[in-house]
């Protein structure tokens, strides 16, 4: 959807990539250069609102529980037997606060703060739970590896339920819409998209468009992930 590349076909390109490192520097200093990287993964996100509440036979096959499970089951086995040894992972956000899944969602449910959605927001916290958990283990489990996990979740939801007390004015509309109502979408191009409006302003708004955050938005997220970094550097 949205020609997003899945996990595994970034896993395939990894490993092709590995392959041909190997070839030009030597399977040991390809082995060294792999360990000594940083690597950063972000999952969970498209395919709950992309994929899980879209698809019916698959929320009917997982629960939510089993397919967070599902999902971090899939880093994990990224995370060690590839060679990576430094990680940052990110949480999921808030996926009731997104203009997106409001405007998709928001019939029902809509009682938590800021005209979040509880119910979603909950799927978010229960897959963070997880992938926090598995993190633990797997640093515990493997020496040598150091796992960072960047919350996006707690500072993207006090952006979007209290973005006045963060210099923002606009938690709820996108800053770029499309369609006649200016509508909010998904992903938002304007310069492929003629329908693409834009706003004035866009350092004043938390959403760039239905599921990102603006750039002034996503600084005030980066400053509160400094120190898990440092800590992933040293």
């Amino acid at each position: 959807m949205y020609d997003a590349i899945t996990l595994s076909q970034q896993l395939k390109y990894y490993k092709e990539y590995r392959s041909k490192l190997a070839a030009v520097a030597g399977r040991r200093q390809a082995r060294t250069i792999l360990a000594e990287a940083l690597y950063v993964v972000s999952t969970g996100t498209g395919d709950f609102i992309q994929n899980y509440y879209h698809n019916a036979s698959l929320s009917a096959r997982y629960d939510v529980d089993r397919y967070c499970d599902l999902l971090v089951g899939i880093f994990s086995g990224f995370a060690y037997r590839l060679g990576a040894r430094r990680i940052g992972v990110t949480t999921m956000p808030p996926l009731g606060c997104l203009p997106a899944t409001i405007r998709l969602y928001g019939g029902k449910g809509r009682s938590g703060g800021g005209g979040c959605l509880p119910r979603l927001n909950r799927d978010a916290e229960t897959f963070n739970r997880k992938l926090n958990a598995t993190v633990g283990a797997l640093v515990r489990r493997h020496a040598g590896l150091k796992v960072a996990v960047f919350d996006v979740y707690t500072p993207l939801r006090d952006l979007s339920e209290r973005p006045a007390a963060h210099g923002f004015a606009e938690a709820r509309r996108t800053c770029c819409r499309t369609g006649k109502a200016g509508t909010r979408v998904y992903l938002c191009d304007p310069a492929t998209s003629k329908a693409a409006r834009m706003c004035r302003n866009a350092s004043s708004y938390v959403y760039f468009d239905g599921v990102h955050p603006s750039e002034a938005a996503n600084l005030v997220v980066a400053e509160s992930l400094v120190s898990a970094g440092i800590d992933l550097l040293t």
